[in-house]
């Protein structure tokens, strides 16, 4: 049971800020929401910036931006606020230092002086702290103190026995506390560790659950053992599977660029997906699924359908690989299942990016051809710019765009002369009549549709590549479809330089 009766459910994100927001942090701070969520309760943005050395102005307004665009509402946090800030850490050192000389004075924790050229010493002789300076007496250490000399606070782990805890994911896990050293607890400079900090900040922001990722298991004995020291009452823990690359090898990289089977560069920060025109609704549903089932075999779901179902006891203990090309597909679901208004207005801001100036009408008209073409939104620069390019300036391709496969350039300029006549004399220039009349063309000249019709295509769009042939000329209309073919002949009819 996940729940004990009578607590409210909060969980947190706590992440540094230490610049761009990998998408593995984004999925543990969503498992967390969903959670929440779910039972009804409360989520919490904390920013741990304890070291000081590592903190990248801006981060916090990255994280928040970022937050924004997914729709995972923040329900206390910096910039929001709530009954239990300050919500960044470097705000609440007077707390740390107070818990830290607590544990000093009842005996759970002590005063270490050990240097540099100490602590270099050990690394070298092959072990890690050796514990020198446990049990100095009070007066020792205050004897040592009041020359001047500078120290950490460390914890006092027991040297033996083994340490229990509960894992909603894993169930009970077991260490052997002979394997765990003395962990530091606040430094010299007053600033806590995270091993300190989180456990006073998740008590004092009455933190129910805990998910955070699987990397942080081997220190959840010390921190079980911190929590049992201050005689508090610890959150139920969740370690959640890391995100692996896309070959299955290795973590997924914060730092170095990875690439998909297919060459294509992998997104791993927050902003990469914004920036590669995918919808926040698809890339909810995309990490959702990784590590957990929705169940009855469906791979396209709402937020709101998934906070439904979430059970934290239902997340897959395994790491997964990250499946990319899984979000294509997720994201092509999501772009056809838009209206036409939502759509394009999503498309537009993407289209005046690439230098396009946009016709709303015209938008809304395109939209339609595109729906269940487009993979992601920067697709449509591409496919469907040329219909807001200035008409006026528009040139014939090259040649190899328009001569089709098995044609010549003296069967294209044919192709293309003949059909002049049969799309000036039509009725309506209507996409069903100028079908009809060039397939009949076609069969009547002897060519074959995707001939004539690819011919069209790339005399009136200047590409291999485009929406329907005959529901883009009702687009561009008659008199400026015209006007491109009689382009593309002159073109074809130029001799070769």
């Amino acid at each position: 049971m996940s729940i004990r009766p009578g607590n409210p459910v909060r969980t947190r994100y706590a992440p540094s800020p230490t610049g761009p927001q990998h998408i593995g942090g984004i999925r543990s701070a969503l498992f967390g929401w969903l959670f929440a969520r779910h039972h009804g309760g409360q989520f919490i943005l904390r920013i741990e910036d304890t070291d000081q050395k590592r903190s990248v102005p801006g981060s916090l307004e990255r994280i928040l931006e970022s937050f924004a665009w997914l729709g995972m509402d923040i329900d206390e946090g910096p910039r929001i606020g709530g009954e239990y800030g300050p919500y960044i850490q470097s705000e609440r050192l007077e707390l740390y230092q107070t818990w830290a000389k607590w544990l000093v004075e009842k005996g759970q924790a002590y005063k270490c002086f050990a240097t540099s050229e100490e602590l270099a010493e050990m690394r070298a002789s092959g072990g890690g702290y050796d514990r020198r300076y446990r049990d100095l007496s009070t007066a020792q250490a205050d004897n040592l103190e009041a020359q001047g000399k500078p120290y950490v606070i460390r914890f006092k782990m027991p040297r033996s026995g083994q340490t229990t805890g509960v894992d909603l994911i894993r169930g009970d896990v077991v260490f052997d506390n002979a394997q765990l050293q003395d962990a530091v607890l606040l430094k010299s400079d007053g600033f806590p560790t995270y091993h300190l900090a989180h456990i006073v900040d998740d008590y004092h922001m009455k933190i129910s659950h805990v998910t955070r990722a699987v990397e942080w298991l081997p220190s959840y004995p010390l921190h079980i053992r911190i929590w049992e020291a201050l005689g508090w009452d610890k959150p139920q823990f969740a370690h959640l599977p890391v995100l692996l690359n896309p070959n299955g090898k290795g973590k997924l990289s914060k730092r170095k660029q990875q690439f998909a089977a297919d060459g294509k560069s992998v997104p791993v920060l927050a902003h990469e997906f914004i920036d590669a025109g995918y919808l926040p609704e698809a890339v909810m549903n995309f990490l959702t699924n990784i590590g957990w089932n929705f169940g009855d075999n469906r791979e396209v779901f709402s937020t709101a359908a998934a906070i439904e179902r979430f059970k934290l006891e239902a997340v897959n203990p395994a790491n997964s690989a990250y499946p990319i090309a899984k979000l294509d597909w997720l994201n092509s679901q999501y772009i056809q299942d838009s209206t036409v208004d939502d759509l394009a207005r999503r498309l537009k801001p993407v289209l005046e990016a690439a230098g396009y100036a946009v016709d709303d009408d015209r938008l809304r008209r395109v939209v339609p051809l595109l729906q269940v073409r487009l993979k992601t939104l920067n697709e449509v620069v591409p496919m469907a710019g040329f219909f807001f390019a200035d008409w006026e300036a528009f040139e014939a391709p090259p040649t190899e765009i328009l001569i089709q496969r098995k044609m010549d350039s003296a069967g294209t300029a044919a192709v293309l002369s003949g059909s002049l006549p049969v799309l000036e004399d039509l009725d309506e220039f209507s996409h069903e009549a100028q079908y009809s009349a060039m397939a009949a063309y076609a069969k009547a000249t002897g060519y074959k549709n995707g001939q004539v019709f690819g011919s069209l295509r790339a005399a009136v769009t200047g590409q291999r590549v485009s929406p329907p042939t005959f529901e883009t000329m009702e687009i561009l209309g008659r008199a400026e479809s015209i006007r491109r073919i009689e382009l593309a002949l002159q073109a074809l009819r130029q001799p070769a330089s």
